[in-house]
């Protein structure tokens, strides 16, 4: 079973900084994709950023030039840099990867429980 831990959440007025870090631990034999989407209230989940295992990054057009999406060396952890953040930014934040449980296994997608960013004055 692979887990997915999410944090770095929290309220922050206009203008300012988060970060949010997710961490996949569990029966990992290989992620090929990890990534961010959010989830505002009343409106459908939608992508914020991906990053590839080959390093090749996608971002959403809201978030382009003030989020920026990286992974660790070992990547199995996933950051979301999120810059100049503005009240439509507010939503819950969903953590995802693709995983192998082992060699020749599909990958399959795993979801975090999410974490709430607030930007608020």
């Amino acid at each position: 079973q692979v887990q997915l831990v999410e944090s770095g959440g929290g309220l922050v007025q206009p203008g300012g900084s988060l970060r949010l870090s997710c961490t996949a631990s569990g029966s990992i034999f290989s992620i090929n994709y990890m990534g961010w989407y959010r989830q505002a209230p009343g409106k459908e989940r939608e992508l914020v950023a991906t990053v590839l295992r080959d390093g090749n990054t996608n971002y959403a057009a809201s978030v382009k030039g003030r989020f920026t999406i990286s992974r660790d060396n070992a990547k199995t952890t996933v950051f979301l840099e999120m810059n100049s953040l503005k009240p439509p930014d507010t939503a819950v934040y969903y953590c995802t990867c693709g995983v192998a449980v082992m060699p020749g296994a599909r990958y399959l997608p795993v979801w975090g429980q999410g974490t709430q960013v607030t930007v608020s004055s």
